[in-house]
């Protein structure tokens, strides 16, 4: 197993993505890197689509938004940390973020209008599966492109597939290029003969009941998208060329659980399957190794303790002592996985990482190696 501080697996990097499945830290990860190449004299944004707020609260901010934040120096001053660069964050809002992409393919003010006030659009935009993942690689196209940042560090979404941001360009393309879109924003009215008789009795009675003319909506919809799909189509290439070019880098963030260690090997295996470049695994919340308990020590424990309370802080070392051994036999199997790729580990902390000082204590383990 090789190991490697973060800022040398991020030297002459743009784009760090924080990757991985749900619930092993990697909203704290992604905060801790980002401070970590501040601090260090770069100028860096970290983007999260985050729900619980974490990166707001270790940060120290009220709120962040879809736009970037800068964290005051005067709250790493007052954590004791020397911040020679910037460290900026904001919490993404994929709806808000959709409408700007609108707003960029729109080839007029009427087009553009006339999509974001149609309800088909509003329920797609908030709704579409894997909205929120592509949406979240627009946002980090869009400040690479800006040219305003040193590095971009991505917290990947919370996501019941931790591919998805990684096929959501991909995704979308397939649908702009879908026959039933085509259909849909052909010349005239044609494609919505396909209703039949029935189907635009339902419509109508929906009309009267509801006041919602869906048909209206629908044809007024693929309409005015079918202006912008070429524009949508380009930026979904530029978005895959962006995640494979040699300046970003893949950080895998799991846990040495047995069930995260397979799931990060197969999320290894489908970044190089889809040529994009790997740089390292960090395993976080390893319980640390502790030497063999002596013989004796149930009895010197019960002497010091007493003969109730001793032999269950024995007992417990003993179960602290095999948790430990269990972690690093799932590491050594990832690191056998993962071939000469580094894997930092960051140990279980005795508290969850609320703060700057939070972060400062996981960086020790990132950089400081």
């Amino acid at each position: 197993m090789s190991l490697a501080p973060v800022d040398k697996l991020l030297a002459r990097k743009e784009i760090c993505v924080c990757a991985g499945s749900g619930g092993v830290g990697k909203t704290t990860a992604s905060a801790a890197i980002a401070l970590g190449m501040a601090a260090r004299g770069s100028k860096v944004a970290v983007l999260t689509i985050d729900p619980a707020r974490r990166l707001a609260d270790a940060l120290g901010l009220p709120e962040i938004g879809n736009e970037e934040r800068l964290v005051d120096r005067a709250r790493f001053d007052a954590a004791g940390i020397e911040m020679k660069g910037e460290l900026w964050a904001m919490m993404l809002d994929a709806k808000r973020t959709f409408d700007e992409v609108v707003h960029w393919h729109a080839p007029d003010a009427r087009t553009r209008d006339a999509v974001l006030s149609n309800r088909i659009y509003q329920e797609l935009s908030s709704a579409v599966a894997g909205s929120q993942e592509y949406m979240a690689m627009e946002k980090l196209h869009e400040l690479h492109n800006e040219g305003r940042y040193d590095l971009l560090v991505l917290d990947t979404p919370p996501s019941r597939n931790a591919l998805d941001f990684i096929d959501a360009p991909e995704r979308l393309s397939r649908f702009i290029d879908s026959r039933s879109l085509q259909l849909f924003t052909a010349p005239g009215r044609g494609a919505l003969k396909l209703f039949g008789r029935g189907t635009g009795v339902v419509f109508s009675l929906m009309r009267k009941v509801t006041g919602i003319d869906l048909l209206r909506d629908l044809s007024e919809f693929f309409t005015s998208f079918g202006s912008m799909t070429s524009g949508f189509r380009d930026r979904a290439d530029r978005v895959t060329a962006m995640l494979g070019d040699s300046r970003t880098a893949f950080l895998l963030v799991t846990s040495p659980r047995a069930d995260a260690i397979e799931e990060a090997v197969f999320f290894h295996d489908r970044l190089l399957d889809a040529g994009l470049p790997f740089a390292g695994a960090i395993v976080n919340r390893m319980n640390e190794s502790r030497p063999e308990a002596p013989a004796d020590l149930t009895d010197r424990l019960e002497e010091l303790l007493g003969s109730r309370l001793g032999p269950r802080v024995a007992h417990n070392l003993e179960d602290l002592r095999r948790l430990a051994e269990r972690d690093r036999g799932n590491v050594e199997r990832l690191a056998e996985r993962l071939g000469r790729s580094p894997i930092l580990t960051v140990p279980q902390l005795d508290e969850d990482v609320h703060d700057l000082l939070g972060l400062a204590h996981v960086n020790r383990h990132l950089f400081e190696i």
